[in-house]
């Protein structure tokens, strides 16, 4: 990626760390005596999604594997990784999602593998990764089932089966996406968006070819390299799992009565409901509420998903702050 282009990304995360810092609704008298609470739980948490960004990056680097067969043109995982945690730290500071991290990740691997590929491989990632959620919360809507069938109330019952609905309905879309491709239909959905339509048809007219040839990538990996489909889908589900570490870690801070399977139900509810306010960066408020929603649903006090939200907000922030860093780190000798 070109320098000019790299410093846009880095004044963007910038600025939007300093925005975050600026609008943090509680007190850093607070924010520092919650940290000092939680004593050596925090670091623990910290270190935690190292090891989880390893697992996105090796799903990511399955699926480019499956595209580039030549040694010297490959990206090094290590690369991959830092591609990794500043992609995602550019989602978590942009609205709605996907727009900073993903192009900002097709930008830096593509001078190594193509712009095709590059783009092949991080739409296929992306929706790896969101399949995955789907996958995640059904499994989750069965457990539920198992743990606490027998005495759900029929509020509840209505709730979960709404639940089930969607995650039915998201795993059918990503499987036809999968099978026919996503990046030219994704594109003509926006020929119905009123502001996005003369644009979407512009870059539609001009980029045709291109398209068409990421989405047969897309359906060819999904059809002959089965492979290479269920083993990203593992380490990506996977990631999910160790990311329930997180919860249980904080609630061991407060409490001794908590099982890494209530974790897995805080953790899939809670991420569901602030999945439903994907336009909101950071999904500020929804993750809160979705936090006091599941542990209350749990018999567990609600200042415990209080103290979680917090607990988990404060690790994005370093995590944010070590992506954005990692932009200008180790590029001096890479290609533009």
């Amino acid at each position: 990626m070109k320098a000019k282009l790299r410093n846009i990304f880095f004044l963007i995360g910038l600025v939007a760390i300093v925005v975050m810092l600026c609008n943090f609704e509680m007190p850093y008298q607070e924010v520092f005596q919650n940290i000092r609470r939680a004593g050596y739980w925090f670091p623990a948490i910290i270190a935690l999604w190292f090891f989880i960004y390893m697992m996105n990056t090796r799903a990511w680097s399955i699926i480019i594997s499956s595209f580039v067969t030549e040694r010297e043109r490959r990206v090094p995982f290590w690369k991959l990784y830092k591609y990794t945690v500043t992609g995602f730290s550019l989602n978590y500071v942009t609205p709605v999602g996907l727009l900073g991290g993903e192009p900002y990740r097709i930008m830096e691997i593509a001078p190594r593998i193509g712009k095709e590929t590059a783009v092949s491989s991080v739409i296929l990632h992306s929706m790896m990764h969101i399949f995955s959620h789907f996958c995640f919360w059904g499994v989750s809507i069965l457990l539920y089932l198992g743990l606490y069938g027998s005495t759900m109330e029929s509020g509840m019952m209505a709730l979960m089966a709404v639940f089930a609905i969607f995650c039915v309905l998201g795993i059918y879309f990503f499987m036809k996406g999968y099978r026919y491709g996503l990046a030219l239909r994704g594109l003509r959905l926006l020929l119905r968006i009123p502001f996005c339509r003369s644009w979407a048809e512009h870059f539609i007219a001009h980029n045709e070819a291109s398209l068409v040839r990421i989405d047969q990538q897309i359906a060819e990996l999904h059809r002959q390299s089965k492979r290479v489909f269920y083993e990203s889908l593992f380490w990506e589900f996977g990631a999910r799992l160790v990311g329930c570490l997180e919860v249980m870690f904080t609630l061991l801070i407060l409490t001794d009565h908590v099982s890494y399977w209530d974790c897995v139900l805080i953790q899939a509810f809670t991420s569901l409901f602030a999945n439903l306010f994907f336009f909101m960066p950071m999904q500020l408020g929804a993750r809160e509420g979705g936090f006091a929603l599941a542990i209350g649903g749990l018999a567990l006090s609600g200042a415990y998903g209080v103290y979680t939200s917090l607990i988990i907000r404060l690790r994005e922030m370093v995590w944010i702050v070590v992506g954005i860093l990692l932009m200008k780190i180790g590029n001096q000798k890479e290609r533009n």
